[in-house]
């Protein structure tokens, strides 16, 4: 699948953490609802059995509006279910191995902290770059902070698009104008907000103008 940058505005990353009694596939139409553009499933849990037919199930729910649907880490799940794609973080497969295994017609997101990891990942050939924290967050416990700067730097350096991740919520988000990104990537700010239609409408708002600033 090939996407577009335009795809990556909003870009909404699963965690069952929020739940609270609903379904992943009932939170994640609600944010496919409230305008969300890209969707990562993101499973630290699940036994693969569950993650594969979780994943069919979401990949059909995206399909149905035309938004990306890539797993996190999971190459062998991602062919497994013919996911439109994988974003693999720093320690995981690296990026010409996944290239490898998926072929070229699948997307692949790689994380970024640094300028070099940036352009050796574009290298390699990562379609799009998930550059943070660029905010303090409670998400994940080993989150590099990368400065305002760093981030310009890296989207200075490559051609390939960059989004934010990392900390970002409705009020943060006109921060990041000027840095080059083309979206943001998030989980709490969207999964965790009691309202998921609303919040995502909102923070779609806000990004877009953030975006064109």
């Amino acid at each position: 699948m090939r996407f577009d940058k335009k795809d990556l505005l909003l870009y909404a990353v699963t965690d069952r953490h929020w739940l609270d009694g609903r379904t992943l596939y009932e939170v994640v139409k609600e944010s496919l609802d409230g305008g969300a553009t890209f969707i990562q499933l993101r499973e630290k849990e699940l036994d693969n059995e569950h993650f594969l037919e979780e994943a069919k199930q979401l990949k059909e729910l995206c399909a149905e509006y035309k938004v990306p649907f890539v797993i996190n880490d999971n190459v062998d799940i991602a062919i497994a279910m013919d996911a439109d794609g994988v974003h693999v973080g720093q320690s995981d497969m690296e990026t010409g191995d996944v290239r490898a295994k998926l072929g070229t017609d699948k997307i692949i997101g790689v994380s970024a902290h640094t300028v070099e990891q940036a352009i050796l990942a574009e290298k390699r050939g990562a379609d799009y770059l998930g550059v943070g924290a660029v905010f303090p967050t409670g998400s994940k416990d080993d989150a590099d902070d990368v400065s305002h700067e760093t981030l310009k730097a890296i989207c200075e350096a490559v051609n390939i698009p960059v989004i934010a991740i990392g900390g970002i919520t409705v009020d943060n988000t006109p921060q990041l104008a000027g840095t080059g990104i083309c979206g943001i990537a998030v989980i709490s700010a969207i999964y965790a907000q009691p309202d998921i239609v609303a919040a995502t409408k909102e923070l779609k708002r806000v990004t877009s103008e953030m975006v064109e600033a």
